[in-house]
């Protein structure tokens, strides 16, 4: 396999039942096999990706001292800015060479949870960065929903099993700049070798190249997508439900050439996050006598806290 598989959505949506069961094979065997899709016909406009995009860049260039004043304390980095080099991949010492910003669930008839959440930080700067942003979680949010209605069907649960989960999950909308690359980095990379802690990851086009992903035979392969198609990838918490049926694959945004190390790489990835009490116990119907159960038992508001100690944002 030289790149990851292509998917469309449209399938599963077309009320035509053979699409719709084309659509579960396809993305469930690719879960099955590398862990990563790049998705077309879903819900986020090029409009809204291009005008998200010049928010982000706007937010990225203002000063440091403006930025860092987004900063909060306390809360693990779950929203508002998070400044260059502070998130390490698990078992790394080096930071990321990367600063971020973090949108958050808006709750919705949910009292327990909205006091649950941090609140959503506020740039007074530029006047449409949060509308923009919340615009595009909801977008992303939306195919996230409709993915893990075809993946419940390819395991063998109701096609809405997770519904109820993700609503008002603890999902995140994670803006990224790689800013250019000013000398030899000591060790560091734009973002090390890791798997996502949630569900699934939708990440929109990123502007440069770069994400590389671990196959099963342990070589790295570059991520290529479409300017219009989302690349999806299973996380830990969905690899650990699915008693290690769906793959959280290992991937890594490498630094460019020399001769590239004066561009700056923005990304976008959602990291779709089910609300805290959901169990990742592992599925009945993925236990087996030739599969075994692989791991204790743990809600994802408990995974999620251990994860984020490990990578330093909380202590």
């Amino acid at each position: 396999m030289k790149n990851i598989p292509s998917v469309d959505l449209s399938d599963f949506l077309s009320g035509d039942s053979k699409r719709k069961e084309k659509f579960i094979k396809e993305i469930g065997e690719a879960y099955e096999e590398i862990g990563f899709v790049a998705l077309k016909g879903h819900f986020l406009s090029d409009e809204l990706t291009d005008s998200l995009y010049n928010e982000v860049k706007s937010f990225f260039e203002l000063p440091e001292e403006i930025k860092e004043s987004y900063e909060i304390d306390g809360i693990g980095g779950q929203r508002g800015y998070t400044s260059f080099g502070k998130e390490s991949a698990k078992g790394k010492k080096e930071g990321d060479l990367k600063e971020f910003w973090h949108f958050g669930q808006e709750v919705i008839g949910n009292d327990k949870l909205k006091a649950e959440y941090p609140k959503n930080v506020y740039v007074n700067e530029i006047p449409n960065f949060n509308k923009t942003g919340m615009e595009a979680y909801k977008m992303l949010e939306k195919t996230a929903i409709y993915v893990l209605r075809a993946l419940a069907l390819y395991i063998g649960l109701d096609e809405q099993y997770f519904d109820q989960y993700v609503t008002n999950g603890n999902s995140i909308l994670r803006p990224i700049h790689y800013p250019p690359i000013q000398g030899e980095p000591k060790g560091a990379v734009r973002a090390a070798a890791h798997g996502d802690i949630n569900l699934i990851t939708l990440l929109m086009g990123a502007s440069a190249s770069g994400l590389e992903v671990q196959n099963k035979q342990g070589a790295w392969i570059p991520v290529t997508a479409l300017p219009e198609q989302l690349v999806i990838n299973v996380g830990d918490m969905l690899e650990r439900l699915t008693n290690n049926k769906l793959r959280s694959t290992i991937h890594r945004v490498v630094n460019p050439p020399r001769e590239e190390w004066g561009k700056p790489r923005y990304s976008i990835p959602f990291f779709t996050h089910p609300i805290s009490e959901m169990s990742l116990n592992c599925l009945p119907e993925c236990i087996s006598k030739t599969h075994p159960k692989a791991y204790e038992d743990i809600t994802a508001g408990e995974f999620l806290n251990e994860r984020l100690r490990e990578l330093g944002l909380l202590k």
